[in-house]
Protein backbone atom coordinates (compact mmCIF):
# COMPACT_ATOMS: atom_id res chain seq x y z
CA UNK A 1 0.00 0.00 0.00
CA UNK A 2 1.25 3.39 -0.97
CA UNK A 3 1.78 6.55 1.01
CA UNK A 4 -1.42 8.17 -0.74
CA UNK A 5 -3.58 4.92 0.43
CA UNK A 6 -2.76 4.98 3.98
CA UNK A 7 -3.30 8.71 4.53
CA UNK A 8 -6.79 8.22 2.64
CA UNK A 9 -7.80 5.14 5.07
CA UNK A 10 -6.96 6.98 7.68
CA UNK A 11 -8.94 9.79 6.73
CA UNK A 12 -11.76 7.84 5.48
CA UNK A 13 -11.95 5.98 9.29
CA UNK A 14 -11.52 9.01 11.03
CA UNK A 15 -14.57 10.44 8.85
CA UNK A 16 -16.51 6.66 9.85
CA UNK A 17 -16.47 8.13 13.61
CA UNK A 18 -18.95 10.59 12.82
CA UNK A 19 -21.29 8.02 11.36
CA UNK A 20 -20.52 5.64 14.77
CA UNK A 21 -21.48 8.83 16.75
CA UNK A 22 -24.40 9.83 15.27
CA UNK A 23 -26.02 6.70 14.58
CA UNK A 24 -24.77 3.87 16.29
CA UNK A 25 -24.41 5.59 19.44
CA UNK A 26 -26.78 8.24 19.30
CA UNK A 27 -29.44 6.58 17.22
CA UNK A 28 -28.95 2.84 17.42
CA UNK A 29 -28.09 2.20 21.27
CA UNK A 30 -31.81 3.12 21.71
CA UNK A 31 -32.91 -0.50 20.34
CA UNK A 32 -30.41 -2.20 24.12
CA UNK A 33 -31.58 0.60 26.22
CA UNK A 34 -35.55 -0.23 25.31
CA UNK A 35 -36.33 -2.54 27.41
CA UNK A 36 -34.82 -1.46 30.76
CA UNK A 37 -36.25 2.05 29.82
CA UNK A 38 -39.95 0.59 29.16
CA UNK A 39 -39.94 -1.68 32.04
CA UNK A 40 -38.78 1.49 34.47
CA UNK A 41 -40.91 4.21 33.16
CA UNK A 42 -44.23 2.15 31.97
CA UNK A 43 -44.52 3.02 28.84
CA UNK A 44 -46.63 1.58 26.05
CA UNK A 45 -45.03 0.47 22.71
CA UNK A 46 -46.59 3.55 20.87
CA UNK A 47 -44.18 5.85 23.74
CA UNK A 48 -41.17 4.07 22.97
CA UNK A 49 -41.75 4.29 19.10
CA UNK A 50 -42.94 7.54 19.73
CA UNK A 51 -39.08 8.40 21.23
CA UNK A 52 -37.09 7.71 18.07
CA UNK A 53 -40.19 9.40 15.87
CA UNK A 54 -39.09 12.60 17.49
CA UNK A 55 -35.31 11.61 17.03
CA UNK A 56 -36.13 11.58 13.47
CA UNK A 57 -38.13 14.70 13.42
CA UNK A 58 -35.03 16.40 14.63
CA UNK A 59 -33.09 14.60 12.26
CA UNK A 60 -35.28 16.16 9.51
CA UNK A 61 -34.88 19.57 10.69
CA UNK A 62 -31.01 19.34 10.67
CA UNK A 63 -31.27 17.53 7.21
CA UNK A 64 -33.10 20.97 6.05
CA UNK A 65 -30.86 23.20 8.01
CA UNK A 66 -27.43 21.64 7.30
CA UNK A 67 -26.89 22.72 3.53
CA UNK A 68 -27.64 26.02 4.17
CA UNK A 69 -24.89 25.77 7.12
CA UNK A 70 -22.47 23.94 5.16
CA UNK A 71 -22.52 27.23 2.49
CA UNK A 72 -21.32 29.60 5.50
CA UNK A 73 -19.10 27.32 7.49
CA UNK A 74 -16.36 24.60 6.51
CA UNK A 75 -17.72 21.10 6.59
CA UNK A 76 -14.81 19.89 9.00
CA UNK A 77 -16.29 22.39 11.38
CA UNK A 78 -19.92 21.61 11.56
CA UNK A 79 -18.72 18.05 11.85
CA UNK A 80 -16.75 18.35 15.08
CA UNK A 81 -19.80 20.50 16.76
CA UNK A 82 -22.32 18.04 15.53
CA UNK A 83 -20.05 15.52 17.12
CA UNK A 84 -19.59 17.49 20.68
CA UNK A 85 -23.29 18.53 20.92
CA UNK A 86 -24.23 14.95 19.88
CA UNK A 87 -22.44 14.02 22.66
CA UNK A 88 -23.20 16.91 25.07
CA UNK A 89 -26.79 15.75 24.46
CA UNK A 90 -26.40 12.06 25.01
CA UNK A 91 -25.27 12.70 28.94
CA UNK A 92 -28.28 15.27 29.42
CA UNK A 93 -30.41 11.63 28.32
CA UNK A 94 -28.84 10.56 31.73
CA UNK A 95 -29.88 13.26 33.89
CA UNK A 96 -33.55 13.35 33.44
CA UNK A 97 -36.57 10.77 34.01
CA UNK A 98 -39.28 12.80 32.63
CA UNK A 99 -41.35 11.94 29.14
CA UNK A 100 -41.65 15.16 28.13
CA UNK A 101 -38.07 16.14 28.87
CA UNK A 102 -36.47 13.10 27.38
CA UNK A 103 -38.65 13.45 23.76
CA UNK A 104 -37.21 16.81 23.75
CA UNK A 105 -33.65 15.48 24.28
CA UNK A 106 -34.46 12.95 21.45
CA UNK A 107 -35.43 15.30 19.00
CA UNK A 108 -32.19 17.83 19.71
CA UNK A 109 -30.09 14.81 19.33
CA UNK A 110 -31.58 14.09 15.99
CA UNK A 111 -30.88 17.51 14.48
CA UNK A 112 -27.09 17.45 16.26
CA UNK A 113 -27.00 13.88 14.24
CA UNK A 114 -28.12 14.84 11.35
CA UNK A 115 -25.42 18.01 11.10
CA UNK A 116 -22.65 15.62 12.03
CA UNK A 117 -24.11 12.77 9.61
CA UNK A 118 -24.25 14.97 6.06
CA UNK A 119 -20.89 17.05 7.17
CA UNK A 120 -19.39 13.61 7.41
CA UNK A 121 -21.12 12.18 4.28
CA UNK A 122 -19.89 15.45 1.94
CA UNK A 123 -16.02 14.92 3.50
CA UNK A 124 -16.35 11.18 2.45
CA UNK A 125 -17.60 11.81 -0.91
CA UNK A 126 -15.10 14.59 -1.09
CA UNK A 127 -11.99 12.01 -0.23
CA UNK A 128 -13.85 9.29 -2.43
CA UNK A 129 -13.06 11.98 -5.37
CA UNK A 130 -9.59 13.18 -4.34
CA UNK A 131 -7.04 12.16 -7.03
CA UNK A 132 -5.49 9.86 -4.92
CA UNK A 133 -8.32 7.29 -5.26
CA UNK A 134 -9.13 4.86 -8.12
CA UNK A 135 -8.01 2.46 -10.41
CA UNK A 136 -6.93 4.82 -12.90
CA UNK A 137 -4.68 6.58 -10.32
CA UNK A 138 -3.37 3.39 -9.94
CA UNK A 139 -4.94 3.36 -6.30
CA UNK A 140 -5.91 0.13 -4.61
CA UNK A 141 -8.84 2.34 -2.89
CA UNK A 142 -11.61 2.97 -4.93
CA UNK A 143 -14.49 5.67 -3.93
CA UNK A 144 -17.36 2.63 -3.37
CA UNK A 145 -14.53 1.71 -0.72
CA UNK A 146 -14.25 4.90 0.75
CA UNK A 147 -17.70 5.88 1.38
CA UNK A 148 -18.59 2.01 2.64
CA UNK A 149 -15.94 2.99 5.34
CA UNK A 150 -17.75 5.86 6.13
CA UNK A 151 -20.88 4.29 6.29
CA UNK A 152 -19.59 1.09 7.48
CA UNK A 153 -18.50 3.50 10.97
CA UNK A 154 -22.09 3.01 12.24
CA UNK A 155 -20.95 -0.49 12.66
CA UNK A 156 -18.53 0.21 14.80
CA UNK A 157 -21.03 2.80 16.82
CA UNK A 158 -23.09 -0.49 16.93
CA UNK A 159 -20.60 -2.88 18.82
CA UNK A 160 -19.57 -0.09 20.99
CA UNK A 161 -22.94 0.40 22.51
CA UNK A 162 -23.23 -3.46 22.29
CA UNK A 163 -20.74 -3.58 24.97
CA UNK A 164 -21.49 -0.10 26.72
CA UNK A 165 -25.13 -0.18 27.54
CA UNK A 166 -25.38 -3.87 28.69
CA UNK A 167 -22.38 -3.69 31.28
CA UNK A 168 -23.80 -0.16 32.47
CA UNK A 169 -27.70 -1.60 32.74
CA UNK A 170 -26.01 -4.23 35.05
CA UNK A 171 -24.98 -2.03 37.59
CA UNK A 172 -26.73 -2.31 41.08
CA UNK A 173 -28.50 1.28 40.77
CA UNK A 174 -32.41 2.39 41.11
CA UNK A 175 -31.85 3.87 37.43
CA UNK A 176 -29.17 1.99 35.52
CA UNK A 177 -30.21 2.95 31.82
CA UNK A 178 -29.01 6.20 32.93
CA UNK A 179 -25.55 5.29 33.58
CA UNK A 180 -25.80 3.48 29.94
CA UNK A 181 -26.64 7.47 28.52
CA UNK A 182 -23.63 8.88 30.43
CA UNK A 183 -21.02 5.90 29.28
CA UNK A 184 -22.40 6.69 25.87
CA UNK A 185 -21.39 10.30 26.29
CA UNK A 186 -18.18 9.61 26.82
CA UNK A 187 -17.60 7.15 24.29
CA UNK A 188 -18.66 9.47 21.75
CA UNK A 189 -16.19 12.52 23.42
CA UNK A 190 -13.35 9.92 22.62
CA UNK A 191 -14.23 9.38 19.16
CA UNK A 192 -14.75 12.78 18.54
CA UNK A 193 -11.16 13.73 19.37
CA UNK A 194 -9.99 11.17 17.24
CA UNK A 195 -12.05 12.59 14.24
CA UNK A 196 -10.44 15.54 14.79
CA UNK A 197 -7.11 14.47 14.65
CA UNK A 198 -7.64 12.25 11.36
CA UNK A 199 -9.51 14.37 9.58
CA UNK A 200 -7.28 17.57 9.81
CA UNK A 201 -6.01 17.57 5.92
CA UNK A 202 -9.70 17.03 4.83
CA UNK A 203 -10.76 19.11 2.02
CA UNK A 204 -13.64 21.02 3.67
CA UNK A 205 -14.07 24.47 1.94
CA UNK A 206 -17.72 25.64 2.40
CA UNK A 207 -20.21 24.61 -0.16
CA UNK A 208 -20.23 26.40 -3.54
CA UNK A 209 -23.82 28.37 -4.03
CA UNK A 210 -23.61 29.69 -7.75
CA UNK A 211 -24.94 28.07 -10.91
CA UNK A 212 -24.78 24.36 -10.69
CA UNK A 213 -25.28 23.63 -7.18
CA UNK A 214 -28.60 22.89 -6.87
CA UNK A 215 -30.57 19.82 -6.82
CA UNK A 216 -33.32 18.63 -9.21
CA UNK A 217 -35.27 16.23 -7.42
CA UNK A 218 -37.79 15.28 -10.15
CA UNK A 219 -35.11 12.76 -12.29
CA UNK A 220 -34.49 11.38 -8.71
CA UNK A 221 -38.45 10.55 -8.26
CA UNK A 222 -37.81 6.89 -7.93
CA UNK A 223 -34.83 6.59 -5.64
CA UNK A 224 -36.28 9.34 -3.30
CA UNK A 225 -39.24 7.53 -2.82
CA UNK A 226 -37.00 4.37 -2.72
CA UNK A 227 -35.40 5.62 0.30
CA UNK A 228 -38.36 7.24 1.80
CA UNK A 229 -39.71 3.54 2.14
CA UNK A 230 -36.16 2.06 3.88
CA UNK A 231 -36.54 4.75 6.33
CA UNK A 232 -39.80 4.06 7.27
CA UNK A 233 -39.08 0.05 6.61
CA UNK A 234 -35.67 0.00 8.57
CA UNK A 235 -36.40 1.70 11.70
CA UNK A 236 -38.66 -0.54 12.43
CA UNK A 237 -36.71 -2.88 12.97
CA UNK A 238 -33.81 -1.41 14.92
CA UNK A 239 -35.68 0.15 17.17
CA UNK A 240 -37.94 -2.83 18.55
CA UNK A 241 -35.91 -5.74 17.52
CA UNK A 242 -34.25 -6.38 20.73
CA UNK A 243 -37.78 -6.15 22.69
CA UNK A 244 -39.11 -8.48 20.14
CA UNK A 245 -36.30 -10.93 20.76
CA UNK A 246 -36.64 -10.60 24.75
CA UNK A 247 -40.16 -11.20 23.89
CA UNK A 248 -39.35 -14.73 22.31
CA UNK A 249 -37.27 -15.76 25.31
CA UNK A 250 -33.83 -14.90 23.91
CA UNK A 251 -30.99 -15.15 26.61
CA UNK A 252 -29.77 -12.10 27.03
CA UNK A 253 -25.87 -12.93 25.94
CA UNK A 254 -27.18 -14.35 22.89
CA UNK A 255 -29.00 -11.07 22.47
CA UNK A 256 -25.44 -9.13 22.84
CA UNK A 257 -24.00 -11.40 20.69
CA UNK A 258 -26.91 -10.78 17.79
CA UNK A 259 -26.76 -7.08 18.12
CA UNK A 260 -22.55 -7.35 18.38
CA UNK A 261 -23.22 -9.52 14.82
CA UNK A 262 -25.21 -6.47 13.22
CA UNK A 263 -22.43 -4.40 14.34
CA UNK A 264 -20.28 -6.23 12.49
CA UNK A 265 -21.69 -6.50 9.41
CA UNK A 266 -21.90 -3.26 8.92
CA UNK A 267 -18.50 -2.83 9.35
CA UNK A 268 -17.56 -6.02 6.75
CA UNK A 269 -20.36 -4.09 4.35
CA UNK A 270 -17.46 -2.09 3.45
CA UNK A 271 -15.60 -4.27 1.12
CA UNK A 272 -18.63 -6.72 0.73
CA UNK A 273 -20.42 -4.22 -1.29
CA UNK A 274 -18.01 -1.57 -2.48
CA UNK A 275 -17.80 -3.17 -6.33
CA UNK A 276 -21.56 -2.72 -6.30
CA UNK A 277 -21.57 0.56 -5.05
CA UNK A 278 -18.94 1.44 -7.69
CA UNK A 279 -20.62 -0.44 -10.44
CA UNK A 280 -24.12 0.67 -10.91
CA UNK A 281 -25.09 4.11 -12.12
CA UNK A 282 -29.12 4.22 -11.37
CA UNK A 283 -31.05 2.82 -8.65
CA UNK A 284 -29.89 -1.26 -8.52
CA UNK A 285 -27.81 -1.34 -5.66
CA UNK A 286 -30.86 0.80 -3.80
CA UNK A 287 -33.34 -1.87 -5.03
CA UNK A 288 -31.18 -5.11 -4.38
CA UNK A 289 -30.48 -3.75 -0.45
CA UNK A 290 -34.16 -2.89 0.35
CA UNK A 291 -35.23 -6.39 -1.05
CA UNK A 292 -32.38 -8.07 1.35
CA UNK A 293 -33.45 -5.84 3.88
CA UNK A 294 -37.42 -7.00 3.77
CA UNK A 295 -35.99 -10.59 3.69
CA UNK A 296 -33.67 -10.28 6.91
CA UNK A 297 -36.78 -8.08 8.80
CA UNK A 298 -39.53 -10.98 7.86
CA UNK A 299 -36.85 -13.68 9.24
CA UNK A 300 -37.16 -13.66 13.08
CA UNK A 301 -40.93 -13.52 12.84
CA UNK A 302 -40.81 -16.60 11.06
CA UNK A 303 -38.96 -18.13 13.42
CA UNK A 304 -37.35 -17.74 16.80
CA UNK A 305 -34.93 -20.32 16.28
CA UNK A 306 -31.61 -18.71 17.03
CA UNK A 307 -29.83 -19.87 13.68
CA UNK A 308 -32.67 -17.85 12.30
CA UNK A 309 -32.56 -14.95 14.20
CA UNK A 310 -28.72 -14.73 14.27
CA UNK A 311 -29.03 -14.88 10.15
CA UNK A 312 -31.40 -11.95 10.22
CA UNK A 313 -28.86 -9.74 12.30
CA UNK A 314 -26.29 -10.88 9.83
CA UNK A 315 -27.96 -9.80 7.05
CA UNK A 316 -29.46 -6.83 8.08
CA UNK A 317 -25.57 -5.59 9.49
CA UNK A 318 -24.34 -6.15 6.21
CA UNK A 319 -27.25 -4.23 4.01
CA UNK A 320 -28.56 -1.65 5.64
CA UNK A 321 -25.15 1.09 5.94
CA UNK A 322 -24.36 0.24 2.61
CA UNK A 323 -28.15 0.99 1.31
CA UNK A 324 -27.27 4.48 2.86
CA UNK A 325 -24.07 4.46 1.02
CA UNK A 326 -26.19 3.79 -2.57
CA UNK A 327 -27.76 6.82 -1.96
CA UNK A 328 -24.30 8.91 -1.80
CA UNK A 329 -23.12 6.46 -4.65
CA UNK A 330 -26.13 7.29 -6.53
CA UNK A 331 -25.46 11.02 -6.50
CA UNK A 332 -21.67 10.43 -6.88
CA UNK A 333 -22.31 9.21 -9.99
CA UNK A 334 -25.05 11.35 -11.47
CA UNK A 335 -24.51 14.92 -10.69
CA UNK A 336 -21.58 17.52 -10.68
CA UNK A 337 -19.42 18.11 -7.60
CA UNK A 338 -21.53 21.40 -6.33
CA UNK A 339 -24.96 19.54 -6.72
CA UNK A 340 -23.70 16.69 -4.41
CA UNK A 341 -24.80 18.57 -0.63
CA UNK A 342 -27.98 19.19 -1.93
CA UNK A 343 -28.33 15.80 -3.73
CA UNK A 344 -27.17 13.63 0.02
CA UNK A 345 -29.67 16.47 1.62
CA UNK A 346 -31.95 15.88 -0.33
CA UNK A 347 -31.58 11.87 0.05
CA UNK A 348 -31.30 12.28 3.89
CA UNK A 349 -34.76 14.77 4.40
CA UNK A 350 -36.81 11.99 2.82
CA UNK A 351 -34.96 9.11 5.02
CA UNK A 352 -35.77 11.54 7.88
CA UNK A 353 -39.20 11.32 6.70
CA UNK A 354 -39.97 8.00 6.36
CA UNK A 355 -38.16 7.33 9.83
CA UNK A 356 -40.71 9.83 11.38
CA UNK A 357 -43.42 7.35 10.64
CA UNK A 358 -41.75 4.35 10.96
CA UNK A 359 -41.54 3.96 14.88
CA UNK A 360 -44.65 5.12 15.79
CA UNK A 361 -46.81 3.34 13.28
CA UNK A 362 -44.89 -0.07 13.85
CA UNK A 363 -45.20 0.84 17.67
CA UNK A 364 -49.40 1.73 17.41
CA UNK A 365 -49.62 -1.91 15.31
CA UNK A 366 -47.54 -3.63 17.97
CA UNK A 367 -49.98 -2.52 20.41
CA UNK A 368 -52.91 -4.15 18.64
CA UNK A 369 -53.71 -7.42 17.58
CA UNK A 370 -50.50 -9.40 16.68
CA UNK A 371 -48.44 -7.55 18.64
CA UNK A 372 -44.97 -6.54 17.55
CA UNK A 373 -44.26 -9.91 14.89
CA UNK A 374 -47.58 -7.72 12.92
CA UNK A 375 -45.33 -4.71 12.90
CA UNK A 376 -42.11 -6.09 11.89
CA UNK A 377 -44.15 -7.59 8.59
CA UNK A 378 -45.48 -4.00 7.92
CA UNK A 379 -41.67 -2.70 8.23
CA UNK A 380 -40.88 -5.73 5.74
CA UNK A 381 -43.78 -4.79 3.31
CA UNK A 382 -42.23 -1.04 3.03
CA UNK A 383 -39.21 -2.09 2.41
CA UNK A 384 -40.13 -4.56 -0.57
CA UNK A 385 -41.97 -1.75 -1.87
CA UNK A 386 -38.93 0.21 -1.80
CA UNK A 387 -37.02 -2.38 -3.52
CA UNK A 388 -39.68 -2.19 -6.57
CA UNK A 389 -39.74 1.45 -6.61
CA UNK A 390 -35.91 1.41 -6.79
CA UNK A 391 -35.68 -0.35 -9.43
CA UNK A 392 -37.72 2.36 -11.91
CA UNK A 393 -34.52 4.58 -10.94
CA UNK A 394 -32.50 5.13 -14.03
CA UNK A 395 -28.74 6.59 -14.21
CA UNK A 396 -29.03 10.24 -15.50
CA UNK A 397 -27.84 11.19 -18.62
CA UNK A 398 -23.96 11.69 -18.40
CA UNK A 399 -23.81 9.97 -15.15
CA UNK A 400 -20.17 8.37 -14.67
Amino acid sequence: MNHDDASTLRAAAGLALAAAVSLGLARFSYALLLPPMRADLGWSYFTSGAMNTVNAAGYLLGALLTPRWLARRDARTLLLAGSVATALLLAAHGAVRGEAALLALRLLSGVASAVLFISGGLLAARLAAGPQTGAAQGSAVTPGLVLGIYYGGTGLGIVASAAIVPAAISLPLAHAWQAAWFALAAAALLATAAMARATRRVESRPLATGPGAGFAWRPFAFGLAAYLMFGFGYIGYMTFVVTLLREQGLPGAQIVAFYVLIGAGVMASSWLWAATLQRFRGGEALALFNGLLAVATLLPVLSAQPVVVFASGALFGAVFLSLVASTTALVRHNLPPASWAGGIGAFTIVFAAGQIVGPSAVGWVADGPGGLARGFVCSAAALAVGALLAWRQKPLPGAH
